[in-house]
């Protein structure tokens, strides 16, 4: 078994590509086979050198590797050779008709109820229309004489699918300029490279019809391989945390502080029966399978990716993240924050009620309360059964119970109406800090 992930360098990848990616490393780690990540670079005006660096960055990151690497910048011998090959079977013929003349063409067609496909007339063209039409300074595009019966395979995701190639116009393999397209490209690339399994999102149906065909035509053997379509995903405002976006991308993610542990675990179940949990790609693989999917679009939630990013922050050791914490962050901090954080960024907020300086809000009507508090606040030192102790001796005080006994000492020292247990909180904090915020709440 070998699968490949395949994508245009022309920008930073998005979840959508992600998932593309991981479920075909997946499907390869799972049952032994090769994962091969192929640069689909042929068009030198699609592609920045920048985002191809970053794909690989981004990859690594998610915890993904490859067995191995190729460009097809570095392959064009190979598409000229398939390209006569097809030439001299008749199955690539020469076209002159401008993108004015088509959309004319396009436009007459729809004026008499037809489907707006190519017409062929280009393969009327007599060897001396040619001639003159070249001389004239035109130089032919090529295009792809689609067979006349359907493609159909057994789809891993959506079941038996068939393509109606009558209905869908010749396409293009070499552009005016010389340059091969990706349909093309790729269906070169997967016979030579020897792709067993191809997983790729549902808008690529209609392509993958076409090239079936034409691997047939190049004489691959089309029907040896496996083809799976995984539902698009549908948009959600909220999928970016604290912003807008539909799709965003794996660095902006990154950026806004979500683990690869809990996007790979979110992405890989995407669709399935399974709750989302935060694991390394390598964990996932041994269970994944495309045919438990769901034949409808899923919703790429950012709420529910934020509660995945919780758990996965929940379980990381300190070791895992000391260094993208403030300096003299200690692991007695570490574990008592852990479970309340959406994101790393905001054990910053929580340096600071314990280490730092913050304002605490105005308790109203409670001055009473926390002076009475600071009166009976306990000598040092403190450990974890300071906090009893303390509300221990105000609750027999003052008869106060549950909310009215904690929720003021809680917005006196850290501003916040939930978070971390104050008892491990409090011995971070220390007296002296935990009487400044008393009597600065009380005024």
């Amino acid at each position: 078994m070998k699968l490949r992930f395949a994508p245009i360098p022309n920008g930073l990848l998005h979840v959508g590509n992600a998932r593309i990616a991981l479920a075909n490393w997946l499907m390869a780690r799972r049952h032994g086979g090769g994962f091969l990540l192929r640069l689909d670079d042929a068009d030198p005006e699609r592609n920045r050198a920048e985002a191809a660096d970053a794909i690989q960055q981004d990859l690594a990151w998610l915890g993904l590797d490859w067995d191995g690497y190729a460009r097809q910048s570095d392959r064009q011998d190979r598409y000229a050779k398939a390209a006569e090959k097809l030439k001299a079977s008749g199955r690539l013929y020469p076209c002159f008709e401008s993108d004015e003349e088509l959309n004319s063409k396009r436009d007459q067609r729809h004026r008499r109820g037809l489907a707006p496909i190519y017409d062929r007339a280009m393969l009327k063209l007599t060897p001396e229309q040619r001639a003159t039409a070249e001389a004239g300074g035109k130089t032919p595009y090529w295009r792809y004489l689609l067979a006349p019966h359907p493609a159909a395979w057994q789809d891993l995701v959506l079941g038996r699918r068939e393509v109606k190639l009558t209905a869908v116009s010749d396409p293009v393999l070499i552009r005016a300029d010389g340059t091969p397209a990706n349909t093309f490209t790729s269906a070169v690339d997967d016979i030579a490279d020897g792709i067993t399994h191809i997983i790729r999102g549902e808008d690529q149906v209609t392509n993958t019809g076409i090239q079936i065909d034409l691997m047939a035509a190049l004489g691959g053997r089309p029907e040896k391989l496996r083809f799976g379509h995984l539902p698009m995903l549908a948009e959600d405002d909220g999928a970016r945390p604290g912003k807008r976006a539909a799709a965003p991308s794996l660095r902006s993610l990154r950026n806004d502080g979500i683990e690869a542990t809990a996007l790979s675990g979110y992405l890989a179940r995407l669709g399935s029966a399974e709750d989302p949990s935060p694991e390394p790609p390598a964990l996932l693989a041994s269970r994944y399978d495309p045919g438990r999917l769901a034949k409808a679009p899923p919703r790429f939630d950012g709420a529910q990716l934020l509660a995945v990013n919780r758990k996965a922050l929940q379980a990381m050791p300190f070791e895992a993240v000391q260094d993208r914490l403030p300096p003299a962050a200690t692991p007695a901090f570490w574990n008592a924050i852990r479970g309340h954080l959406d994101l790393l960024r905001e054990a910053r907020g929580w340096w600071d009620v314990v280490a730092g300086s913050i304002v605490p809000p105005l308790v109203e009507n409670e001055a009473d309360y926390l002076h009475q508090a600071l009166d009976l606040l306990p000598s040092e030192p403190w450990d974890e059964k300071t906090w009893p102790v303390w509300t221990g001796a105000l609750r027999t005080a003052t008869a106060r119970k549950g909310k009215p006994l904690f929720l003021p000492l809680r917005l006196a020292l850290t501003g916040e109406d939930h978070g971390p247990e104050l008892a491990e909180l409090l011995p971070l904090m220390g007296r002296s800090r935990v009487a400044d915020r008393l009597r600065l709440a009380a005024t």
